[in-house]
């Protein structure tokens, strides 16, 4: 969720020492946690927020608690807001587990895809208990990658039930009873009777099978409510069948009784073929029979990329068609695109204009300090900039933009009071200090000043700081010292694990907080208290975040930080070409007429923002920031012309009255000489988007004009890499951030030396 109006563990070294702040404000001693030269705070600065302290969750859970994922409310509240795990849709209420599904009921129009459960009252069924008992609360009793387990309880009366991502089944336990089904309307039992532990039961069209343990029987046939009586065996399990055959029922009982009790994504690299290999992997426990993994429908993200064996089975999505598979485990295989620090400098533009430009930020006037939001903003600006001056060889501009990044990092980065220049604090002001604080209750990093939610909500982490994350990457290109553990390397870490803790036994953190391993993408709330779940409306600034991690882990020479980045990056942008734009025309509903979805909500998505209707706001929050690590948007070049056609239409012609250096930028992947020529014909007093600056917008566009369209069939044995074709001319760029000379080969057989610590374009 956004509202702007725009790997491994590490140990470290830690004292804890007392911070007074400046006298006069009434403000006591506060800890302080140092790492190297970096700190952060351990209590609560005054005046600042932070989360609710209740949890709900009972005492077996282990860790940390997962924020911003597909259930979160769970964690939040009394019950839960509606989950969308897909292809079902499922609300913890005080009967039990309310369960729908959208998928034959989707709608669209200009505003949106529709696949959301109907309020409170509405749904297929509810799985609960049979004593009928008001259950006080639900908790979370247990997670995994992809699952979760949610616990009731009233007294000697339990239900704990389990559910995730992809899967048509939803398991149950049961203490002092067994399952209750009440349907919303009465069911048509198509096979099974009262005597037969499974049922196949169609109510309102959609089809489900109820598995009772084996000997079970049922009463209730005939009424909208259904009850197995087990035998004193405490499972239960039911499944959202395809269709209403006896070969599909047969199937589904096959797996129904191996619940799964764990989910697990990993990752692998291989840089030789320039391939992420992704694998998720089912644990199951068999209450009955010998019979190991599950079935699971995978999104279009994954089944795109995965061997497929034999007749597939789907189901209807908001996200698209899902197809089933069966297994403990599939694997999917995706061509890491490559990122840069920037483009490189190969453009035909004037470079006395550009060097203007650059001379123009460097002797930008700043403010004092904002929240991590916009400070983020501008050090995305200045981590751009750097690079073009630095290859324009601008030294004046290029040492000014560093001495400013060093600054507003290193106030960022220490708890403590530091000597600051006037563009970045107030002296004696307290207020204008900007620091990060450990939440311990719920294992977060929250910076303060804090904005949209940042701090109470955990809402938008990856975007705010992957602004410090890419920013602290471009100073440790050139500082190795500086990345160091003994001086900014454990803050920019401790950063980094907030928003992607690698380490599922992590102490600090939840496993890849902002990031949902099965749905491909990240989310944005950190509570997805919302009827439409969770969501993420700028998804290029969690690319962002991505591609940060990933230059940090090659500056720095962390092979498992920067793996970690590629498998985020790669991951997120299969599902935005999937979900937001639907490069390929086959995922958004036929009643959906926009070009993109700009906001995915786990029961929608949307044509819009969260701050503006205006048509270049609603396209250029899936553009902005625009980097080195941009150039996926250009990957389907006949997609980024049906968008940028639609943007025109949309706002009547070319007359841009917002962010309107996004667009030329958006437009150069396709045709850069318009671009140019929009550029060219802007008014004497434009200003830019605040986190980009002209400089970027003609060395970009310039660069496309020469370079060409984004070549996505091309892949290299270096992350830091872009492959370009301006008609026959095929451009090969690398950066080499080692110190050593090094030779990259590219899948079409072209090799390219590149000196130590810069760019080789051929």
């Amino acid at each position: 969720m956004r509202r702007p109006s725009t790997a491994g563990a590490v140990c470290f070294w830690l004292v804890v020492v007392a911070w007074i702040l400046p006298s006069g404000q009434g403000r006591g001693a506060e800890e302080i946690v140092r790492l190297g030269a970096g700190s952060y705070a351990v209590s609560l600065p005054p005046g600042a927020r932070e989360p609710q302290q209740t949890i709900y969750k009972t005492p077996g859970v282990q860790g940390k608690m997962p924020t911003n994922d597909w259930w979160s409310s769970l964690a939040w509240m009394q019950y839960s807001e509606r989950q969308y795990p897909h292809p079902l849709a499922v609300q913890a209420t005080s009967q039990g587990l309310r369960i729908y599904y959208p998928g034959d009921s989707i709608t669209a129009n200009r505003a949106a895809i529709f696949g959301a459960m109907p309020a409170e009252g509405g749904g297929d069924l509810i799985l609960g208990h049979c004593a009928g008992v008001e259950f006080p609360d639900a908790r979370v009793d247990g997670f995994s990658d992809w699952f979760v387990c949610a616990a009731f309880a009233a007294g000697e009366h339990g239900l704990r039930v389990s559910y995730g991502h992809g899967s048509p089944f939803v398991y149950a336990t049961y203490r002092g009873g067994s399952a209750r089904v009440r349907f919303a309307k009465t069911p048509v039992i198509w096979s099974g009777n009262q005597n037969t532990p499974v049922l196949g039961v169609t109510v309102d069209g959609k089809h489900y099978g109820l598995f009772g343990p084996t000997g079970s029987s049922w009463s209730g046939l005939g009424s909208e409510t259904l009850t197995n009586h087990p035998g004193g065996k405490p499972y239960f399990s039911l499944a959202l069948l395809p269709d209403d055959s006896s070969k599909m029922l047969t199937l589904f009982r096959t797996y129904a009784y191996a619940h799964v009790t764990d989910t697990r994504v990993t990752w692998r690299y291989e840089p030789e073929s320039g391939i992420l290999s992704t694998k998720y992997s089912f644990t199951t426990k068999p209450y009955e029979g010998a019979t190991t993994g599950s079935l699971f429908a995978m999104y279009p993200h994954q089944w795109r990329y995965a061997s497929l064996d034999g007749p597939t089975t789907t189901y209807d999505s908001v996200r698209g068609t899902m197809k089933l598979g069966a297994g403990s485990s599939f694997t999917t295989r995706m061509a890491f695109p490559g990122v840069l620090p920037s483009l490189p400098d190969a453009g035909d533009y004037d470079r006395a204009v550009l060097d203007g430009y650059l001379n123009e930020e460097a002797e930008r006037a700043t403010a004092g300090v904002r929240d991590t939001y916009w400070e983020g903003k501008r050090l995305g600006r200045l981590a751009t900039l750097i690079p073009i001056a630095e290859q324009t060889g601008n030294r004046q501009a290029e040492s000014r933009l560093r001495d400013e990044l060093n600054r507003r990092l290193a106030f960022w980065l220490t708890a403590v009071s530091t000597t600051e220049s006037t563009a970045t604090s107030t002296a004696g002001n307290p207020k204008s200090k900007g620091l990060f604080y450990y939440n311990q209750n719920w294992g977060t990093l929250i910076g303060y000043p804090a904005s949209y939610g940042s701090d109470t909500e955990l809402s938008d982490h990856h975007f705010h700081y992957g602004y410090f994350i890419r920013a602290a990457a471009e100073k440790a290109r050139h500082d190795a010292a500086w990345a160091a553990d003994d001086r900014y390397g454990g803050m920019v870490r401790l950063l980094i694990r907030d928003i992607a803790e690698s380490d599922r036994r992590g102490r600090m953190f939840p496993f890849l907080r902002c990031f949902d391993p099965y749905a491909g993408h990240s989310w944005a709330s950190g509570h997805a208290k919302f009827g439409d779940g969770n969501n993420q409306e700028s998804s290029s600034e969690a690319v962002a975040a991505w591609c940060g991690m990933i230059l940090w882990g090659e500056a720095t020479g962390d092979r498992a930080t920067r793996d970690l980045g590629i498998y985020l990056y790669t991951t997120e942008i299969a599902a935005i070409d999937e979900y937001w734009f639907d490069v390929h025309g086959t995922n958004h509903h036929a009643d959906f007429p926009a070009s993109v979805a700009t906001m995915i909500w786990g029961g929608k998505g949307a044509n819009g923002t969260w701050f503006s209707a205006n048509p270049e706001a609603v396209h250029g929050i899936n553009w902005l920031p625009l980097h080195g690590g941009s150039l996926y948007l250009g990957r389907y070049p006949t997609y980024a012309k049906k968008n940028y056609d639609a943007l025109v239409l949309e706002n009547g012609g070319t007359n841009w009255d917002q962010w309107a250096d996004l667009v030329w930028m958006y437009r150069a992947l396709e045709d850069p000489r318009s671009a140019i020529e929009q550029f060219n014909a802007r008014p004497r007093n434009f200003v830019p988007e605040q986190g980009n600056s002209l400089a970027n917008a003609y060395h970009w566009i310039h660069n496309l004009h020469v370079l060409g369209r984004v070549e996505r069939t091309i892949t290299a044995d270096y992350p830091l890499y872009a492959v370009l074709r301006n008609g026959d001319r095929t451009t090969h760029v690398v950066y080499n951030m080692s110190d050593r000379p090094r030779t990259v080969r590219f899948s079409d057989g072209t090799e390219v030396r590149a000196k130590k610590r810069g760019f080789c374009v051929e």
